[in-house]
């Protein structure tokens, strides 16, 4: 099993940035595609972004391209996402996973979750 945990989510205004954190432990942390999902309120979990094994391959949701940039240290078993121009629709519970699979973009195909961090974008 791969445990996640995130954080780094906060308040912020308009316009502003946060960087989110995922520490992972367990099975090896290069074994896996590492992705960010997020879900408002009322509202389905969707697809942020994702990395592959060794930080080379990325690929994002089309909304979040440009503002956000995923990457990872596999040195320390993390994985980030930077997010600027934050806008208050962003406003969400973020959440870390961890799938063997490239190139996916659904939630029924990662394995692993973390608790989410929340983000909250005033306007």
């Amino acid at each position: 099993q791969v445990q996640v945990v995130e954080s780094g989510g906060g308040l912020v205004q308009a316009g502003g940035s946060l960087r989110l954190s995922c520490a992972a432990s367990g099975r090896t942390f290069t074994n896996y595609v590492m992705g960010w999902f997020r879900q408002a309120p009322g509202k389905e979990r969707e697809f942020v972004a994702a990395i592959g094994r060794r930080g080379f391959s990325t690929y994002y949701s089309d909304s979040m391209k440009g503002r956000f940039t995923i990457s990872r240290d596999n040195a320390k078993n993390t994985v980030y996402l930077q997010m600027n121009s934050l806008k208050p629709e962003d406003t969400a519970v973020y959440y870390c996973a961890a799938t063997q699979r490239w190139g996916t973009v659904l939630r029924t195909e990662y394995d692993y979750w973390g608790q989410g961090t929340q983000v909250t974008v005033s306007s």
